[in-house]
């Protein structure tokens, strides 16, 4: 590790980040899956640029998404995507209000994906992601107005139980 590396500053700030003025357990589920499931994905991707691939911090956390591989298609997790996608068409200015990564990586027609559990945000491009970036992505998913709307009862969970339940009738 260098420690002149840009990004070890960036992976320090998503460290130094809580949820301690929140009670997770009262989060609607899915929404807190894809909450902790895109700050692996963040720690993933910075991690890569302060460490080695082969690091033992890069092997448990590619080990982790691994897993959450089989997790994210299990209930109502598997409808996460097209929630998003259905947002984006059926109530825009709430889709604006999604976190960046949540728009791009969710968004059927954005580029950008995970690969091999690291943000990529232009398949066409090998640079890596800005720094600045990075910490816009950690600060919009610790915005208290995001969080608060992940709460069962609260307004990011409602629209995600109406969407569940309207794609429930269509199949029923």
């Amino acid at each position: 590790m260098n420690n002149d590396n840009e990004y070890l500053p960036v992976l320090n700030y998503l460290y130094e980040k809580s949820l301690v003025l929140h009670d997770p357990a009262l989060f609607n589920k899915v929404l807190y899956f894809y909450l902790i499931d895109s700050l692996a994905h963040i720690d993933y991707t910075i991690s890569l640029y302060c460490y080695h691939y082969q690091s033992p911090k890069n092997v448990i956390g590619a080990e982790y998404l691994r897993w959450r591989i089989d997790e994210e298609k299990k209930g109502e997790r598997a409808l996460f995507p097209a929630f998003v996608n259905w947002l984006r068409l059926e109530q825009p200015s709430r889709f604006s209000e999604l976190p960046s990564l949540w728009q791009m990586i969710y968004d059927s027609e954005d580029p950008a994906s995970y690969r091999s559990f690291r943000i990529v945000l232009d398949p066409d491009s090998q640079n890596q992601i800005p720094a600045d970036v990075l910490y816009a992505m950690i600060d919009e998913f610790f915005a208290q107005d995001f969080l608060k709307s992940l709460y069962d009862d609260a307004s990011l969970a409602s629209l995600f139980r109406q969407y569940t339940a309207s794609c429930a009738e269509k199949q029923g």
